[in-house]
């Protein structure tokens, strides 16, 4: 199979870039990048290593979209931001499988994309056939999609833990989520709140609420889930390359060993069999944990009573450029053309 990658000399790109040459269905990998077509993927990407099995074109050049689109690729992967990533696909959509890692196509309202990015919505009529592309939720629609879109790592993180407790109706008070990022979460543009002597030794909040982009996929997807608690959501930047750590309290009915149990039955229920979802239960996770992996780690614990109720907390662990991005992209993929899911992926985290 012949996979294209847009945008691959970015983080997202060169995480895409490393999982599909190692991967034992792709017989051939066609990056591309409209800034440095013609150039050497090594002089972008020296940490690439050596093509071993051949699936870079002769000269292992960046290609043009136009090239690209010659090579007619099986399966299209776009890393480009949104706004562009669309734009960039046009010629591919009907003729490649698309795997869009931008917003372009995540909202499925027209208008709340407008609101959220403040720009129009991207090819509307093709709104309709794009899946939302959280692997463990949204299984079965990606197996018959050819557009599939990525979710954010914000939203992968918070989600994974909150959607099968939103199907069991185990949630109705009000959800507050606080996540930490890693700095490459902001890509790898030149940016001078990403510069090492504004990161290193601070940490801050930004864009809390509605302010985030990512919220509305949040709201968006555990809504669809039978969800209906109001989400408070901050996303914090913290001095750390990768990685994202969300925690998340909500008020829950009941007595904390009753709720624990609860949580730990619907979470075991809705994840049996995954291979990338890890439930460590009363263990809180760490983004040490998952770095270099494609899994997302789960703890929960709960306190009280209180008036009757406890205070569940959930925490979630992803490497924001694995299993938040290019991962579970890949993982995508693994499912949309039949193959394993845990093809091509890594499990473990880095030592």
């Amino acid at each position: 199979m012949k996979a294209a990658v847009f945008g691959a000399s970015g983080y997202g790109g060169q995480i895409l870039m490393r999982l599909l040459l190692d991967h034992p269905q792709v017989s051939k990998v066609l990056p591309v990048s409209s800034t440095s077509a013609g150039k050497p993927v090594y002089g972008r990407d020296s940490g690439l290593g050596p093509d071993l099995n051949g699936k870079l074109s002769e000269g292992r050049t960046f290609l043009s979209r136009d090239e690209a689109l010659e090579e007619k690729p099986d399966a299209v992967f776009s890393a480009l931001p949104h706004g562009a990533s669309a734009e960039f696909c046009e010629p591919f959509f009907g003729k490649s499988v698309v795997f869009d890692l931008s917003a372009d196509f995540r909202l499925r309202d027209k208008n709340i994309h407008l609101q959220a990015y403040d720009a129009p919505a991207p090819f509307p009529e093709l709104r309709s056939t794009a899946v939302y592309g959280l692997s463990e939720i949204y299984e079965t629609q990606i197996r018959k999609s050819n557009l599939i879109a990525i979710p954010g790592c914000y939203p992968t993180c918070s989600l994974l833990p909150l959607i099968p407790l939103g199907r069991e109706g185990l949630i109705t008070s009000v959800i507050t989520i606080n996540s930490l990022s890693g700095i490459s979460g902001a890509g790898r543009s030149a940016k001078e709140a990403s510069l090492f002597v504004e990161r290193s030794e601070n940490s801050v909040a930004y864009n809390p609420g509605l302010k985030h982009r990512h919220q509305p996929e949040m709201i968006q997807e555990f809504n669809a889930a039978g969800g209906n608690a109001p989400i408070f959501f901050t996303p914090h930047l913290t001095p750390m390359r990768r990685g994202m750590l969300s925690t998340i309290s909500t008020q829950v009915k009941g007595k904390p060993e009753a709720v624990f149990n609860q949580v730990e039955a619907a979470l075991k229920a809705a994840y049996q069999g995954q291979t990338f979802i890890n439930l460590t239960g009363s263990r809180i996770p760490s983004t040490r944990d998952v770095i270099g992996s494609n899994r997302c780690d789960i703890g929960w614990t709960v306190e009280g009573p209180i008036n009757g109720s406890s205070m569940l907390y959930l925490f979630s662990t992803i490497d924001n450029l694995v299993k938040g991005a290019s991962g579970q992209a890949v993982q995508d993929f693994n499912i949309r053309f039949g193959f394993p899911q845990e093809t091509g992926l890594p499990l473990r985290g880095e030592v």
